[in-house]
Parts: C-alpha cells; structure tokens; sequence
C-alpha cells in the first residue's frame, strides 16, 4: 500500500497546484452528523489529529479501516484523535449500519460530511479539493499545534511519524521535501511503466530505490513483478511471485490479488497455474476460509486446471459467506462451471 500511495503521490504532485499544503494551518471542521464517538468542533492545541476521507463504496477504504483503527488504539492514550470522515457517499443511511457492522474493528470517530449549501461537502470541498486529492481513502494527520503535518494514504503514514508530532519533534517541511523526492522517483517508474518502457521501468526503479526509506524498498516486488510480466521474462515474474506469497503468508489480500492476476491477466502468455493454486490456498487459509472473493479466485484456478467439482464446491461455499449483493454474480459463475464454462 505504501508503494501505491507514492504513486498517487506522484501523479496528485505533477497536477494542477494545491492551495491546502503540508505546512498549512488545517482548515476547520465542517462535518455532518456523527455517527459515531464524541463530536470535535475544533482541533485542540497539544493533541493530534487523523482526518481520514472514505466512503463505505470503496474498497480500499475498506481495506484499511482495521490498520487504521490498530493505529487509533495504539495511541489515543498519547493524545491522538482519529476521525473518519466520510466523504463522496452515495446514500448517507448506509453509513451507521456499515460502522456497526464493523464492530471492533472501527471504533474511532466517524463523522458525515455537511452537504448544506454544497454539492459533494464542505469537507471534501475544504480538505480533499483544496488539497488537489482525488481519490480515497486519504488522511491528513494534524500536529499537536493545529498544522498539516501529512497526506496520504493511511496505509502510508508511518508510525515514526506519529510518534514524532505527538512529541513535538517532528519537521513537516524536510517530510515534504523528502516525500516530494520520493514522489518525483516514482513518477518516472509510472510513467515508463504507462508507455510499456520496461527496460526504462526497471533502470527507474533502480534508481527510485536509491531515495526511497528502508521500509519503502521493502515494497518494490510488486511493481517489479509488473515490469517481469511486461518484458514477458516469466521465470523472474514467477520467481519474484513465490517470493512475494512466501514472504506474505499471512496477507490474505496480497495472496489473492498475486493468485488472480496470474490467472486471469491477459497480457500473461504462460500461466504458472500450479503456483497460482499454492498462492490462492495460502489466501483462502489465511483468511480461514470466510472470504467469498478467496474462495471464488481459488475455484476458478482449480476449475482451469480441469478440477470442475473441487471448483464447483469451492464457489458454493463462496455464495454462502458472502455479502448479499456479491452473491448474484457468484452463482452466475458457478452455473457456467456447471455448464463445464469458464466465465469471463
């Protein structure tokens, strides 16, 4: 995640200029009704803040509520508030039940954002607009003296840098600066990757990791994954693949999305799908068994190497633990491994 997040960095870095900075005052807060935890009118002086914007369509967002909540819990003892700011909704009833849902895994503040008066809020117009961001989920962390010490992605925000504003210690200007380095090398990956450079790719990515903190080169196998499809090298792809399952074994969303793209990516010309299955089971372990996308990537896999029954109860016991509205599209797979199919 944090790889993608320079990324996004990278892109939001080289658009039009944004007029919300780190460095600047944070603007105030114009939420909605709160859904959950004790309403904040306005930042108070010694304690920080997270400002995270999400919404309950997205992915991502999703994703990262747990880590986000693990970050809230470690240190709101230390002075640290997390606010989890819904942003772009769709239909705003779905929020309370979704909080409740997740249960202990998003007990932080959460917040709607004020839509009197504007189109998409007055906090997605006062924060994410004016900081040119155009995606979610994205955090602003606040220091302890009501300044925009970060943004991000959630995933990205390093604890050193949390620790470092709740002790005053921490300097957003050398962070920007070093974030923008970072940004700038990445953005060149990107964009060698966008035109299908891949020697270009590769020479950048060297380079980028030069630049990038220790925790960051930690997360390049990814992307040197993509650059291994492209120039169609298959035995480093599935060498760089194994590694990145075997050092992840309790990632079960890595796992799958490793599992998926090497069986269904249709730029891949030779499909290992033997390791595509050992990934997928390592997904569906990890995740012990109740995640309906595992199980329906597994049974496809299975069901391409011409094991239709194993496939088929595989994606019946996807059906039954998923989510009412994931489960019209799994049984229309599971009719076309019955009709001895592979959907597309």
């Amino acid at each position: 995640m944090t790889l993608l997040a320079l990324v996004a960095g990278a892109l939001a870095a080289s658009a039009s200029a944004a007029t919300l900075k780190v460095g600047d005052p944070a603007p105030k807060l114009q939420t909605g009704k709160w859904v959950q935890g004790e309403p904040v009118k306005e930042f108070e002086k010694g304690k920080a803040y997270i400002v995270e914007f999400w919404a309950t369509w997205c992915g991502p967002c999703r994703a990262s509520i747990p880590h986000l909540n693990e970050t809230y819990t470690k240190f709101k003892d230390k002075g640290l508030i997390v606010i989890g700011q819904d942003c772009w909704e769709r239909d705003d009833a779905l929020v309370a039940p979704f909080v409740e849902k997740m249960g202990d895994k998003m007990t932080y503040r959460v917040a709607l954002d004020d839509k009197k008066g504007s189109e998409k809020g007055k906090m997605a117009d006062s924060w994410m607009a004016a900081a040119n961001q155009g995606g979610i989920p994205t955090a602003f962390l606040v220091d302890t003296k009501g300044t925009v010490a970060w943004i991000g992605h959630p995933m990205a925000l390093k604890e050193t840098i949390i620790e470092a504003v709740l002790a005053g210690k921490f300097d957003p200007q050398k962070t920007a600066e070093e974030t923008q380095k970072e940004q700038q090398a990445m953005a060149k990956v990107y964009r060698a990757m966008q035109k299908k450079n891949w020697d270009e790719a590769a020479d950048n990515l060297a380079a980028a990791e030069k630049v990038l903190p220790d925790e960051d080169r930690n997360n390049l196998d990814m992307l040197r994954l993509t650059i291994a499809f492209g120039k169609k090298d298959y035995p480093e792809a599935y060498k760089l693949a194994a590694h990145v399952s075997e050092t992840h074994k309790d990632d079960p969303e890595l796992q799958n999305e490793l599992a998926w793209r090497i069986a269904t990516d249709k730029t891949i010309e030779q499909r290992d799908l033997a390791l595509a299955e050992t990934i997928a089971t390592r997904a569906n372990e990890a995740a012990k068994g109740k995640e309906a996308a595992i199980l329906d990537t597994l049974a496809r896999i299975q069901f391409m190497q011409g094991k239709k029954d194993a496939a088929i109860q595989l994606q019946e016991k996807a059906i039954q633990v998923a989510e009412d509205d994931q489960k019209k599209g799994l049984r229309a797979v599971l009719d076309s491994y019955k009709d001895g199919k592979l959907p597309d």
